[in-house]
Formats: structure tokens, sequence, C-alpha cells
């Protein structure tokens, strides 16, 4: 007979894409405690997170990014979503528009690289595509799972990770802090949670600004019939930054238009963002959006793509996203504090995995902590001891998995970065002619891709955890 309550208390801090992600990955996959006993999740994020809420201009929780909150996810993200929830993954993808190739060109038009961003077959042949999609369509199909009782609207102030006992939660409105044997921080890049995981060297890991802006949103698809190819994903580069765009939902008429092996015909939204070098960091507060939208102009004045011209004829911009990365931290737990997401490794845009890599962290994490939970309700006199120890265990065990596989687009990312800013004329052709060559042997122009997109983070947990019997 158990001596201790074997219920979880488990606060998430940050209601985003990450946050709802781990919220529905634990529920899904959380050993059941004993008769009587419950495990308590409740979500913490500093704005209103009910699915019709309005906001304010400025704000940055994900749901909020309407206006320029355009993003891929993967078949490797897709794959999760399909693993959660079939339900779940049918809604993304419903919501969204499927990408069979992404085409890479100059500024003159000229086609340098197609990239084939589908898995490979599954056991039935089919061959699940990218999705492309906007931030709020799959936040929205996430938070729509959730019990509104089970997020609450509040900002964090602190949190202090104790290795003897419960995390504790402190609110800035002073009202009574909560405790919780794990502290999962899906709070962003500048997210407060990572304070707790490195308190004598957090001034070391700031975020960092890294001297490029976004500037993005979305408009009618009929302003553009006929201009973009179906099923692609364009992304075009100049001497003076990039510009990218692609449908961002199918036709609603469309069949299979929510299954991620079929492409549909496009719907109403296009979906545009651009990408350029500005040395310091903007205050996104106090910008003249018009004053944006004219230097927008400006730079994009003489690309050649009627696509880019139909944008700009008929832009309007309400908000500027800086490019924040944080340093490479030294641990992504500490006594039951874990970070995952952006909290963990902001990822460039350019790796097209920023919330792939997310869906990745949160199932490693739930399936790794209710195994090591299993371990523990089968002691026959388990303590609190040995519940804290599994649940430090499966978050060193997480950061294992996780740190290599990461570390590795984001240096593939970083490198790709460099060809969005300004750059002399000589230096603009000599990218061109490398992503042309590169273009020529597409197998291998697409392998290391297809490395990244075919990965299963599922098997490699098991395959972890057989390894470690």
């Amino acid at each position: 007979m158990h001596s201790f309550n074997l219920s979880m208390k488990i606060i998430i801090i940050g209601g985003g894409i990450s946050g709802c992600t781990a919220y529905l990955q634990l529920k899904k996959h959380l050993p059941v405690p004993p008769p009587g006993e419950q495990h308590e999740i409740t979500i913490y994020e500093a704005y209103d997170t009910s699915i019709d809420a309005t906001h304010n201009e400025g704000e940055t929780h994900s749901s909020t990014l309407i206006v320029g909150g355009g993003l891929g996810v993967f078949p490797n993200g897709l794959h999760v979503l399909k693993r959660l929830d079939e339900d779940i993954l049918r809604d993304v993808v419903r919501g969204g528009y499927l990408i069979a190739h992404q085409d890479l060109r100059s500024k003159n038009g000229t086609l340098l690289v197609r990239i084939d961003p589908t898995a490979h077959p599954e056991e039935d042949g089919e061959r699940m595509h990218l999705l492309a999609t906007s931030r709020h369509s799959l936040w929205k199909n996430l938070r729509l799972r959730i019990p509104d009782s089970d997020i609450q609207t509040k900002r964090i102030l602190k949190v202090v990770a104790t290795a003897d006992g419960r995390n504790t939660v402190h609110f800035t409105d002073g009202s009574p802090s909560a405790e919780a044997d794990l502290v999962i921080g899906a709070d962003g890049v500048k997210g407060i949670t990572k304070q707790a995981i490195l308190p004598e060297k957090e001034d070391l890991y700031t975020p960092v600004y890294q001297g490029l802006v976004g500037v993005g949103g979305f408009i009618s698809g009929e302003e553009v019939k006929d201009l973009v190819d179906e099923g692609s994903m364009n992304l075009v580069f100049g001497g003076n930054g990039f510009f990218g765009y692609f449908y961002s939902n199918s036709a609603q008429s469309a069949p299979n238009n929510d299954s991620p092996y079929h492409l549909s015909k496009p719907g109403d939204s296009l979906c545009w963002w651009s990408t350029y070098a500005v040395d310091e960091c903007p205050d996104t507060k106090s910008l003249d959006m018009e004053a944006v939208a004219k230097q927008l102009r400006e730079r994009h004045a003489h690309w050649k793509s009627p696509v880019i011209q139909k944008v700009l004829g008929s832009l309007e911009v309400k908000n500027m996203y800086p490019t924040w990365t944080s340093p490479q931290l030294p641990t992504w737990e500490r006594d039951g504090v874990v970070l995952v997401g952006d909290a963990a490794h902001a990822l460039p845009s350019t790796s097209g995995q920023g919330s792939s890599q997310a869906l990745e962290d949160v199932e490693a994490f739930a399936l790794l902590l209710s195994h090591s939970l299993r371990g523990v309700y089968q002691e026959p006199s388990p303590d609190p001891k040995s519940y804290k120890t599994a649940i430090t265990t499966a978050a060193k065990d997480y950061m294992d998995i996780r740190r290599p596989r990461v570390q590795k687009i984001l240096e593939s990312a970083q490198r790709m970065q460099n060809s969005k800013r300004d750059m002399g004329v000589i230096a603009e052709y000599l990218m061109y002619c490398a992503m042309w060559i590169a273009g020529c042997f597409p197998r291998m122009m697409s392998s290391s891709l297809k490395g990244v997109i075919n990965y299963n983070v599922a098997e490699e947990v098991k395959d972890f955890i057989e390894r470690q019997k």
C-alpha cells in the first residue's frame, strides 16, 4: 500500500502551441494513479487564451499572432499530432494547405532549387506532405481540446526549483503562490521559467537579437489566382532580404482536405512574409507601421515576382517580429522544472522546424515521464524521494535524446539565415550560383531534409528505453 499521494500536480507555463500540446500529451500518456487520486494539470498564460478573445497590438502570446503568423509543420511534426489524436491532425490539416514542393527563386524570378518536402512512403504507399498554415489555426485546434477551467490567465513573477520537495510558482499580482511536482516551461525564448534552471547564471543566457526582422500577413487568394503554382511554397532570395509566400488554407469544398496525404485546391488566403536585416532591434511598440510598409515597398520594388508586387500593392503592416535566439543552454532541466520548445532552444525561422521540434519535445518528455512513473508505481513502498527521482530522471533522459537533434537542425538553419542578410551584388549572384548548383543534385540537396522529416521521435524514445534495460 503506497504511503503518499501518487497523483501528480503539474504546472505548464505558457499557453501557446508547446504548452497546449504538453497538456494533451501528458493527459494521454501519464499512467493512471491509484483509485481516488487524479493528476492535476494547470496552464498559466499571461494573455487571455479563450478562442474568440480580442488582443492588443504587440502582444506576443502565440495565439495572438494572427497577422504575420504563418508557419510550416513538416511530416515529423504532423506524425506527432497523428499519434496524439487523429482527429486533431485532421482538424489541423483542414485549417491549412499541403505543400508538394518548395521553390527557391532569385528576385529576378529564376527557379534555382525545387525541394521535395514530403516524407517517405508509409506502409500503404502514401506520403505525408508539409503543411502550411497560420500559427493561430494550429494553436486553436489544440486549445479547443483543453477545458477552460485548466487554463488560468496569470503572469508569472518567478519559478523556484526545489530539490527535495515541490517546486513553487509566484505570480506578479501578489496572489498566493502555487506548488507543483513538475513545472514545464513552454513560455518561449523570452520566458521566465529558465531562470529557475539557471538562477546563478541567468544573465549569461538572455535572448540575443539576430539582426533580422520579419514582417508578414495575409491577402486574399483571389488577388494571386493563377500566379501561384498549386502545392507550392515559394522562397525568394535577393541581395537585400528575403520574401516568402504560400496559400495558407485549402478550399472548403475540396475532397480529402483533412488528409495530410492528399493535395487540395487552394483556399481564399495567401500568407506572405519578408525577412531583412536591421542592425538595431526595433521597438515594436513605437514603430510607425506606415513607414515600415513604405520601406518594404521600396525594398522589394524591383523584385520581378508578380505575386510580390500584388502583395506590395495591397500592403497592410500591423506588426514586426525581431528574430531572437537564446545562447545554447547548459541544461533544460533542474529538480523537476523542464523547458520545451523555444524556451529550451529558439530555432531561426529558416529551419522551418520551430513548431515541429516543439511537438517532438513534448511527446518525448511525456513518454519518458510516463515510463519513469510506472516504475515508481510498481515499487512496493514508494516514497516522495523516489517520485522526485523519477521526474528528474525522465527530464535528463529527455534532454539526452533531444539536444543532439535540435543542435544539428540549429546549425543548418544558422547557415541558411545568412542568406537573408544584406549583401553586395557579387555575393548575391554567388548565392544564386550555389543554389542552382545544389538544385542540379536534388537527391543530395534533399538528403539532409529527408533525415529531419522522416524522424520518428516516439521510436527514438522506445529504442532509448530498451537500451536502458
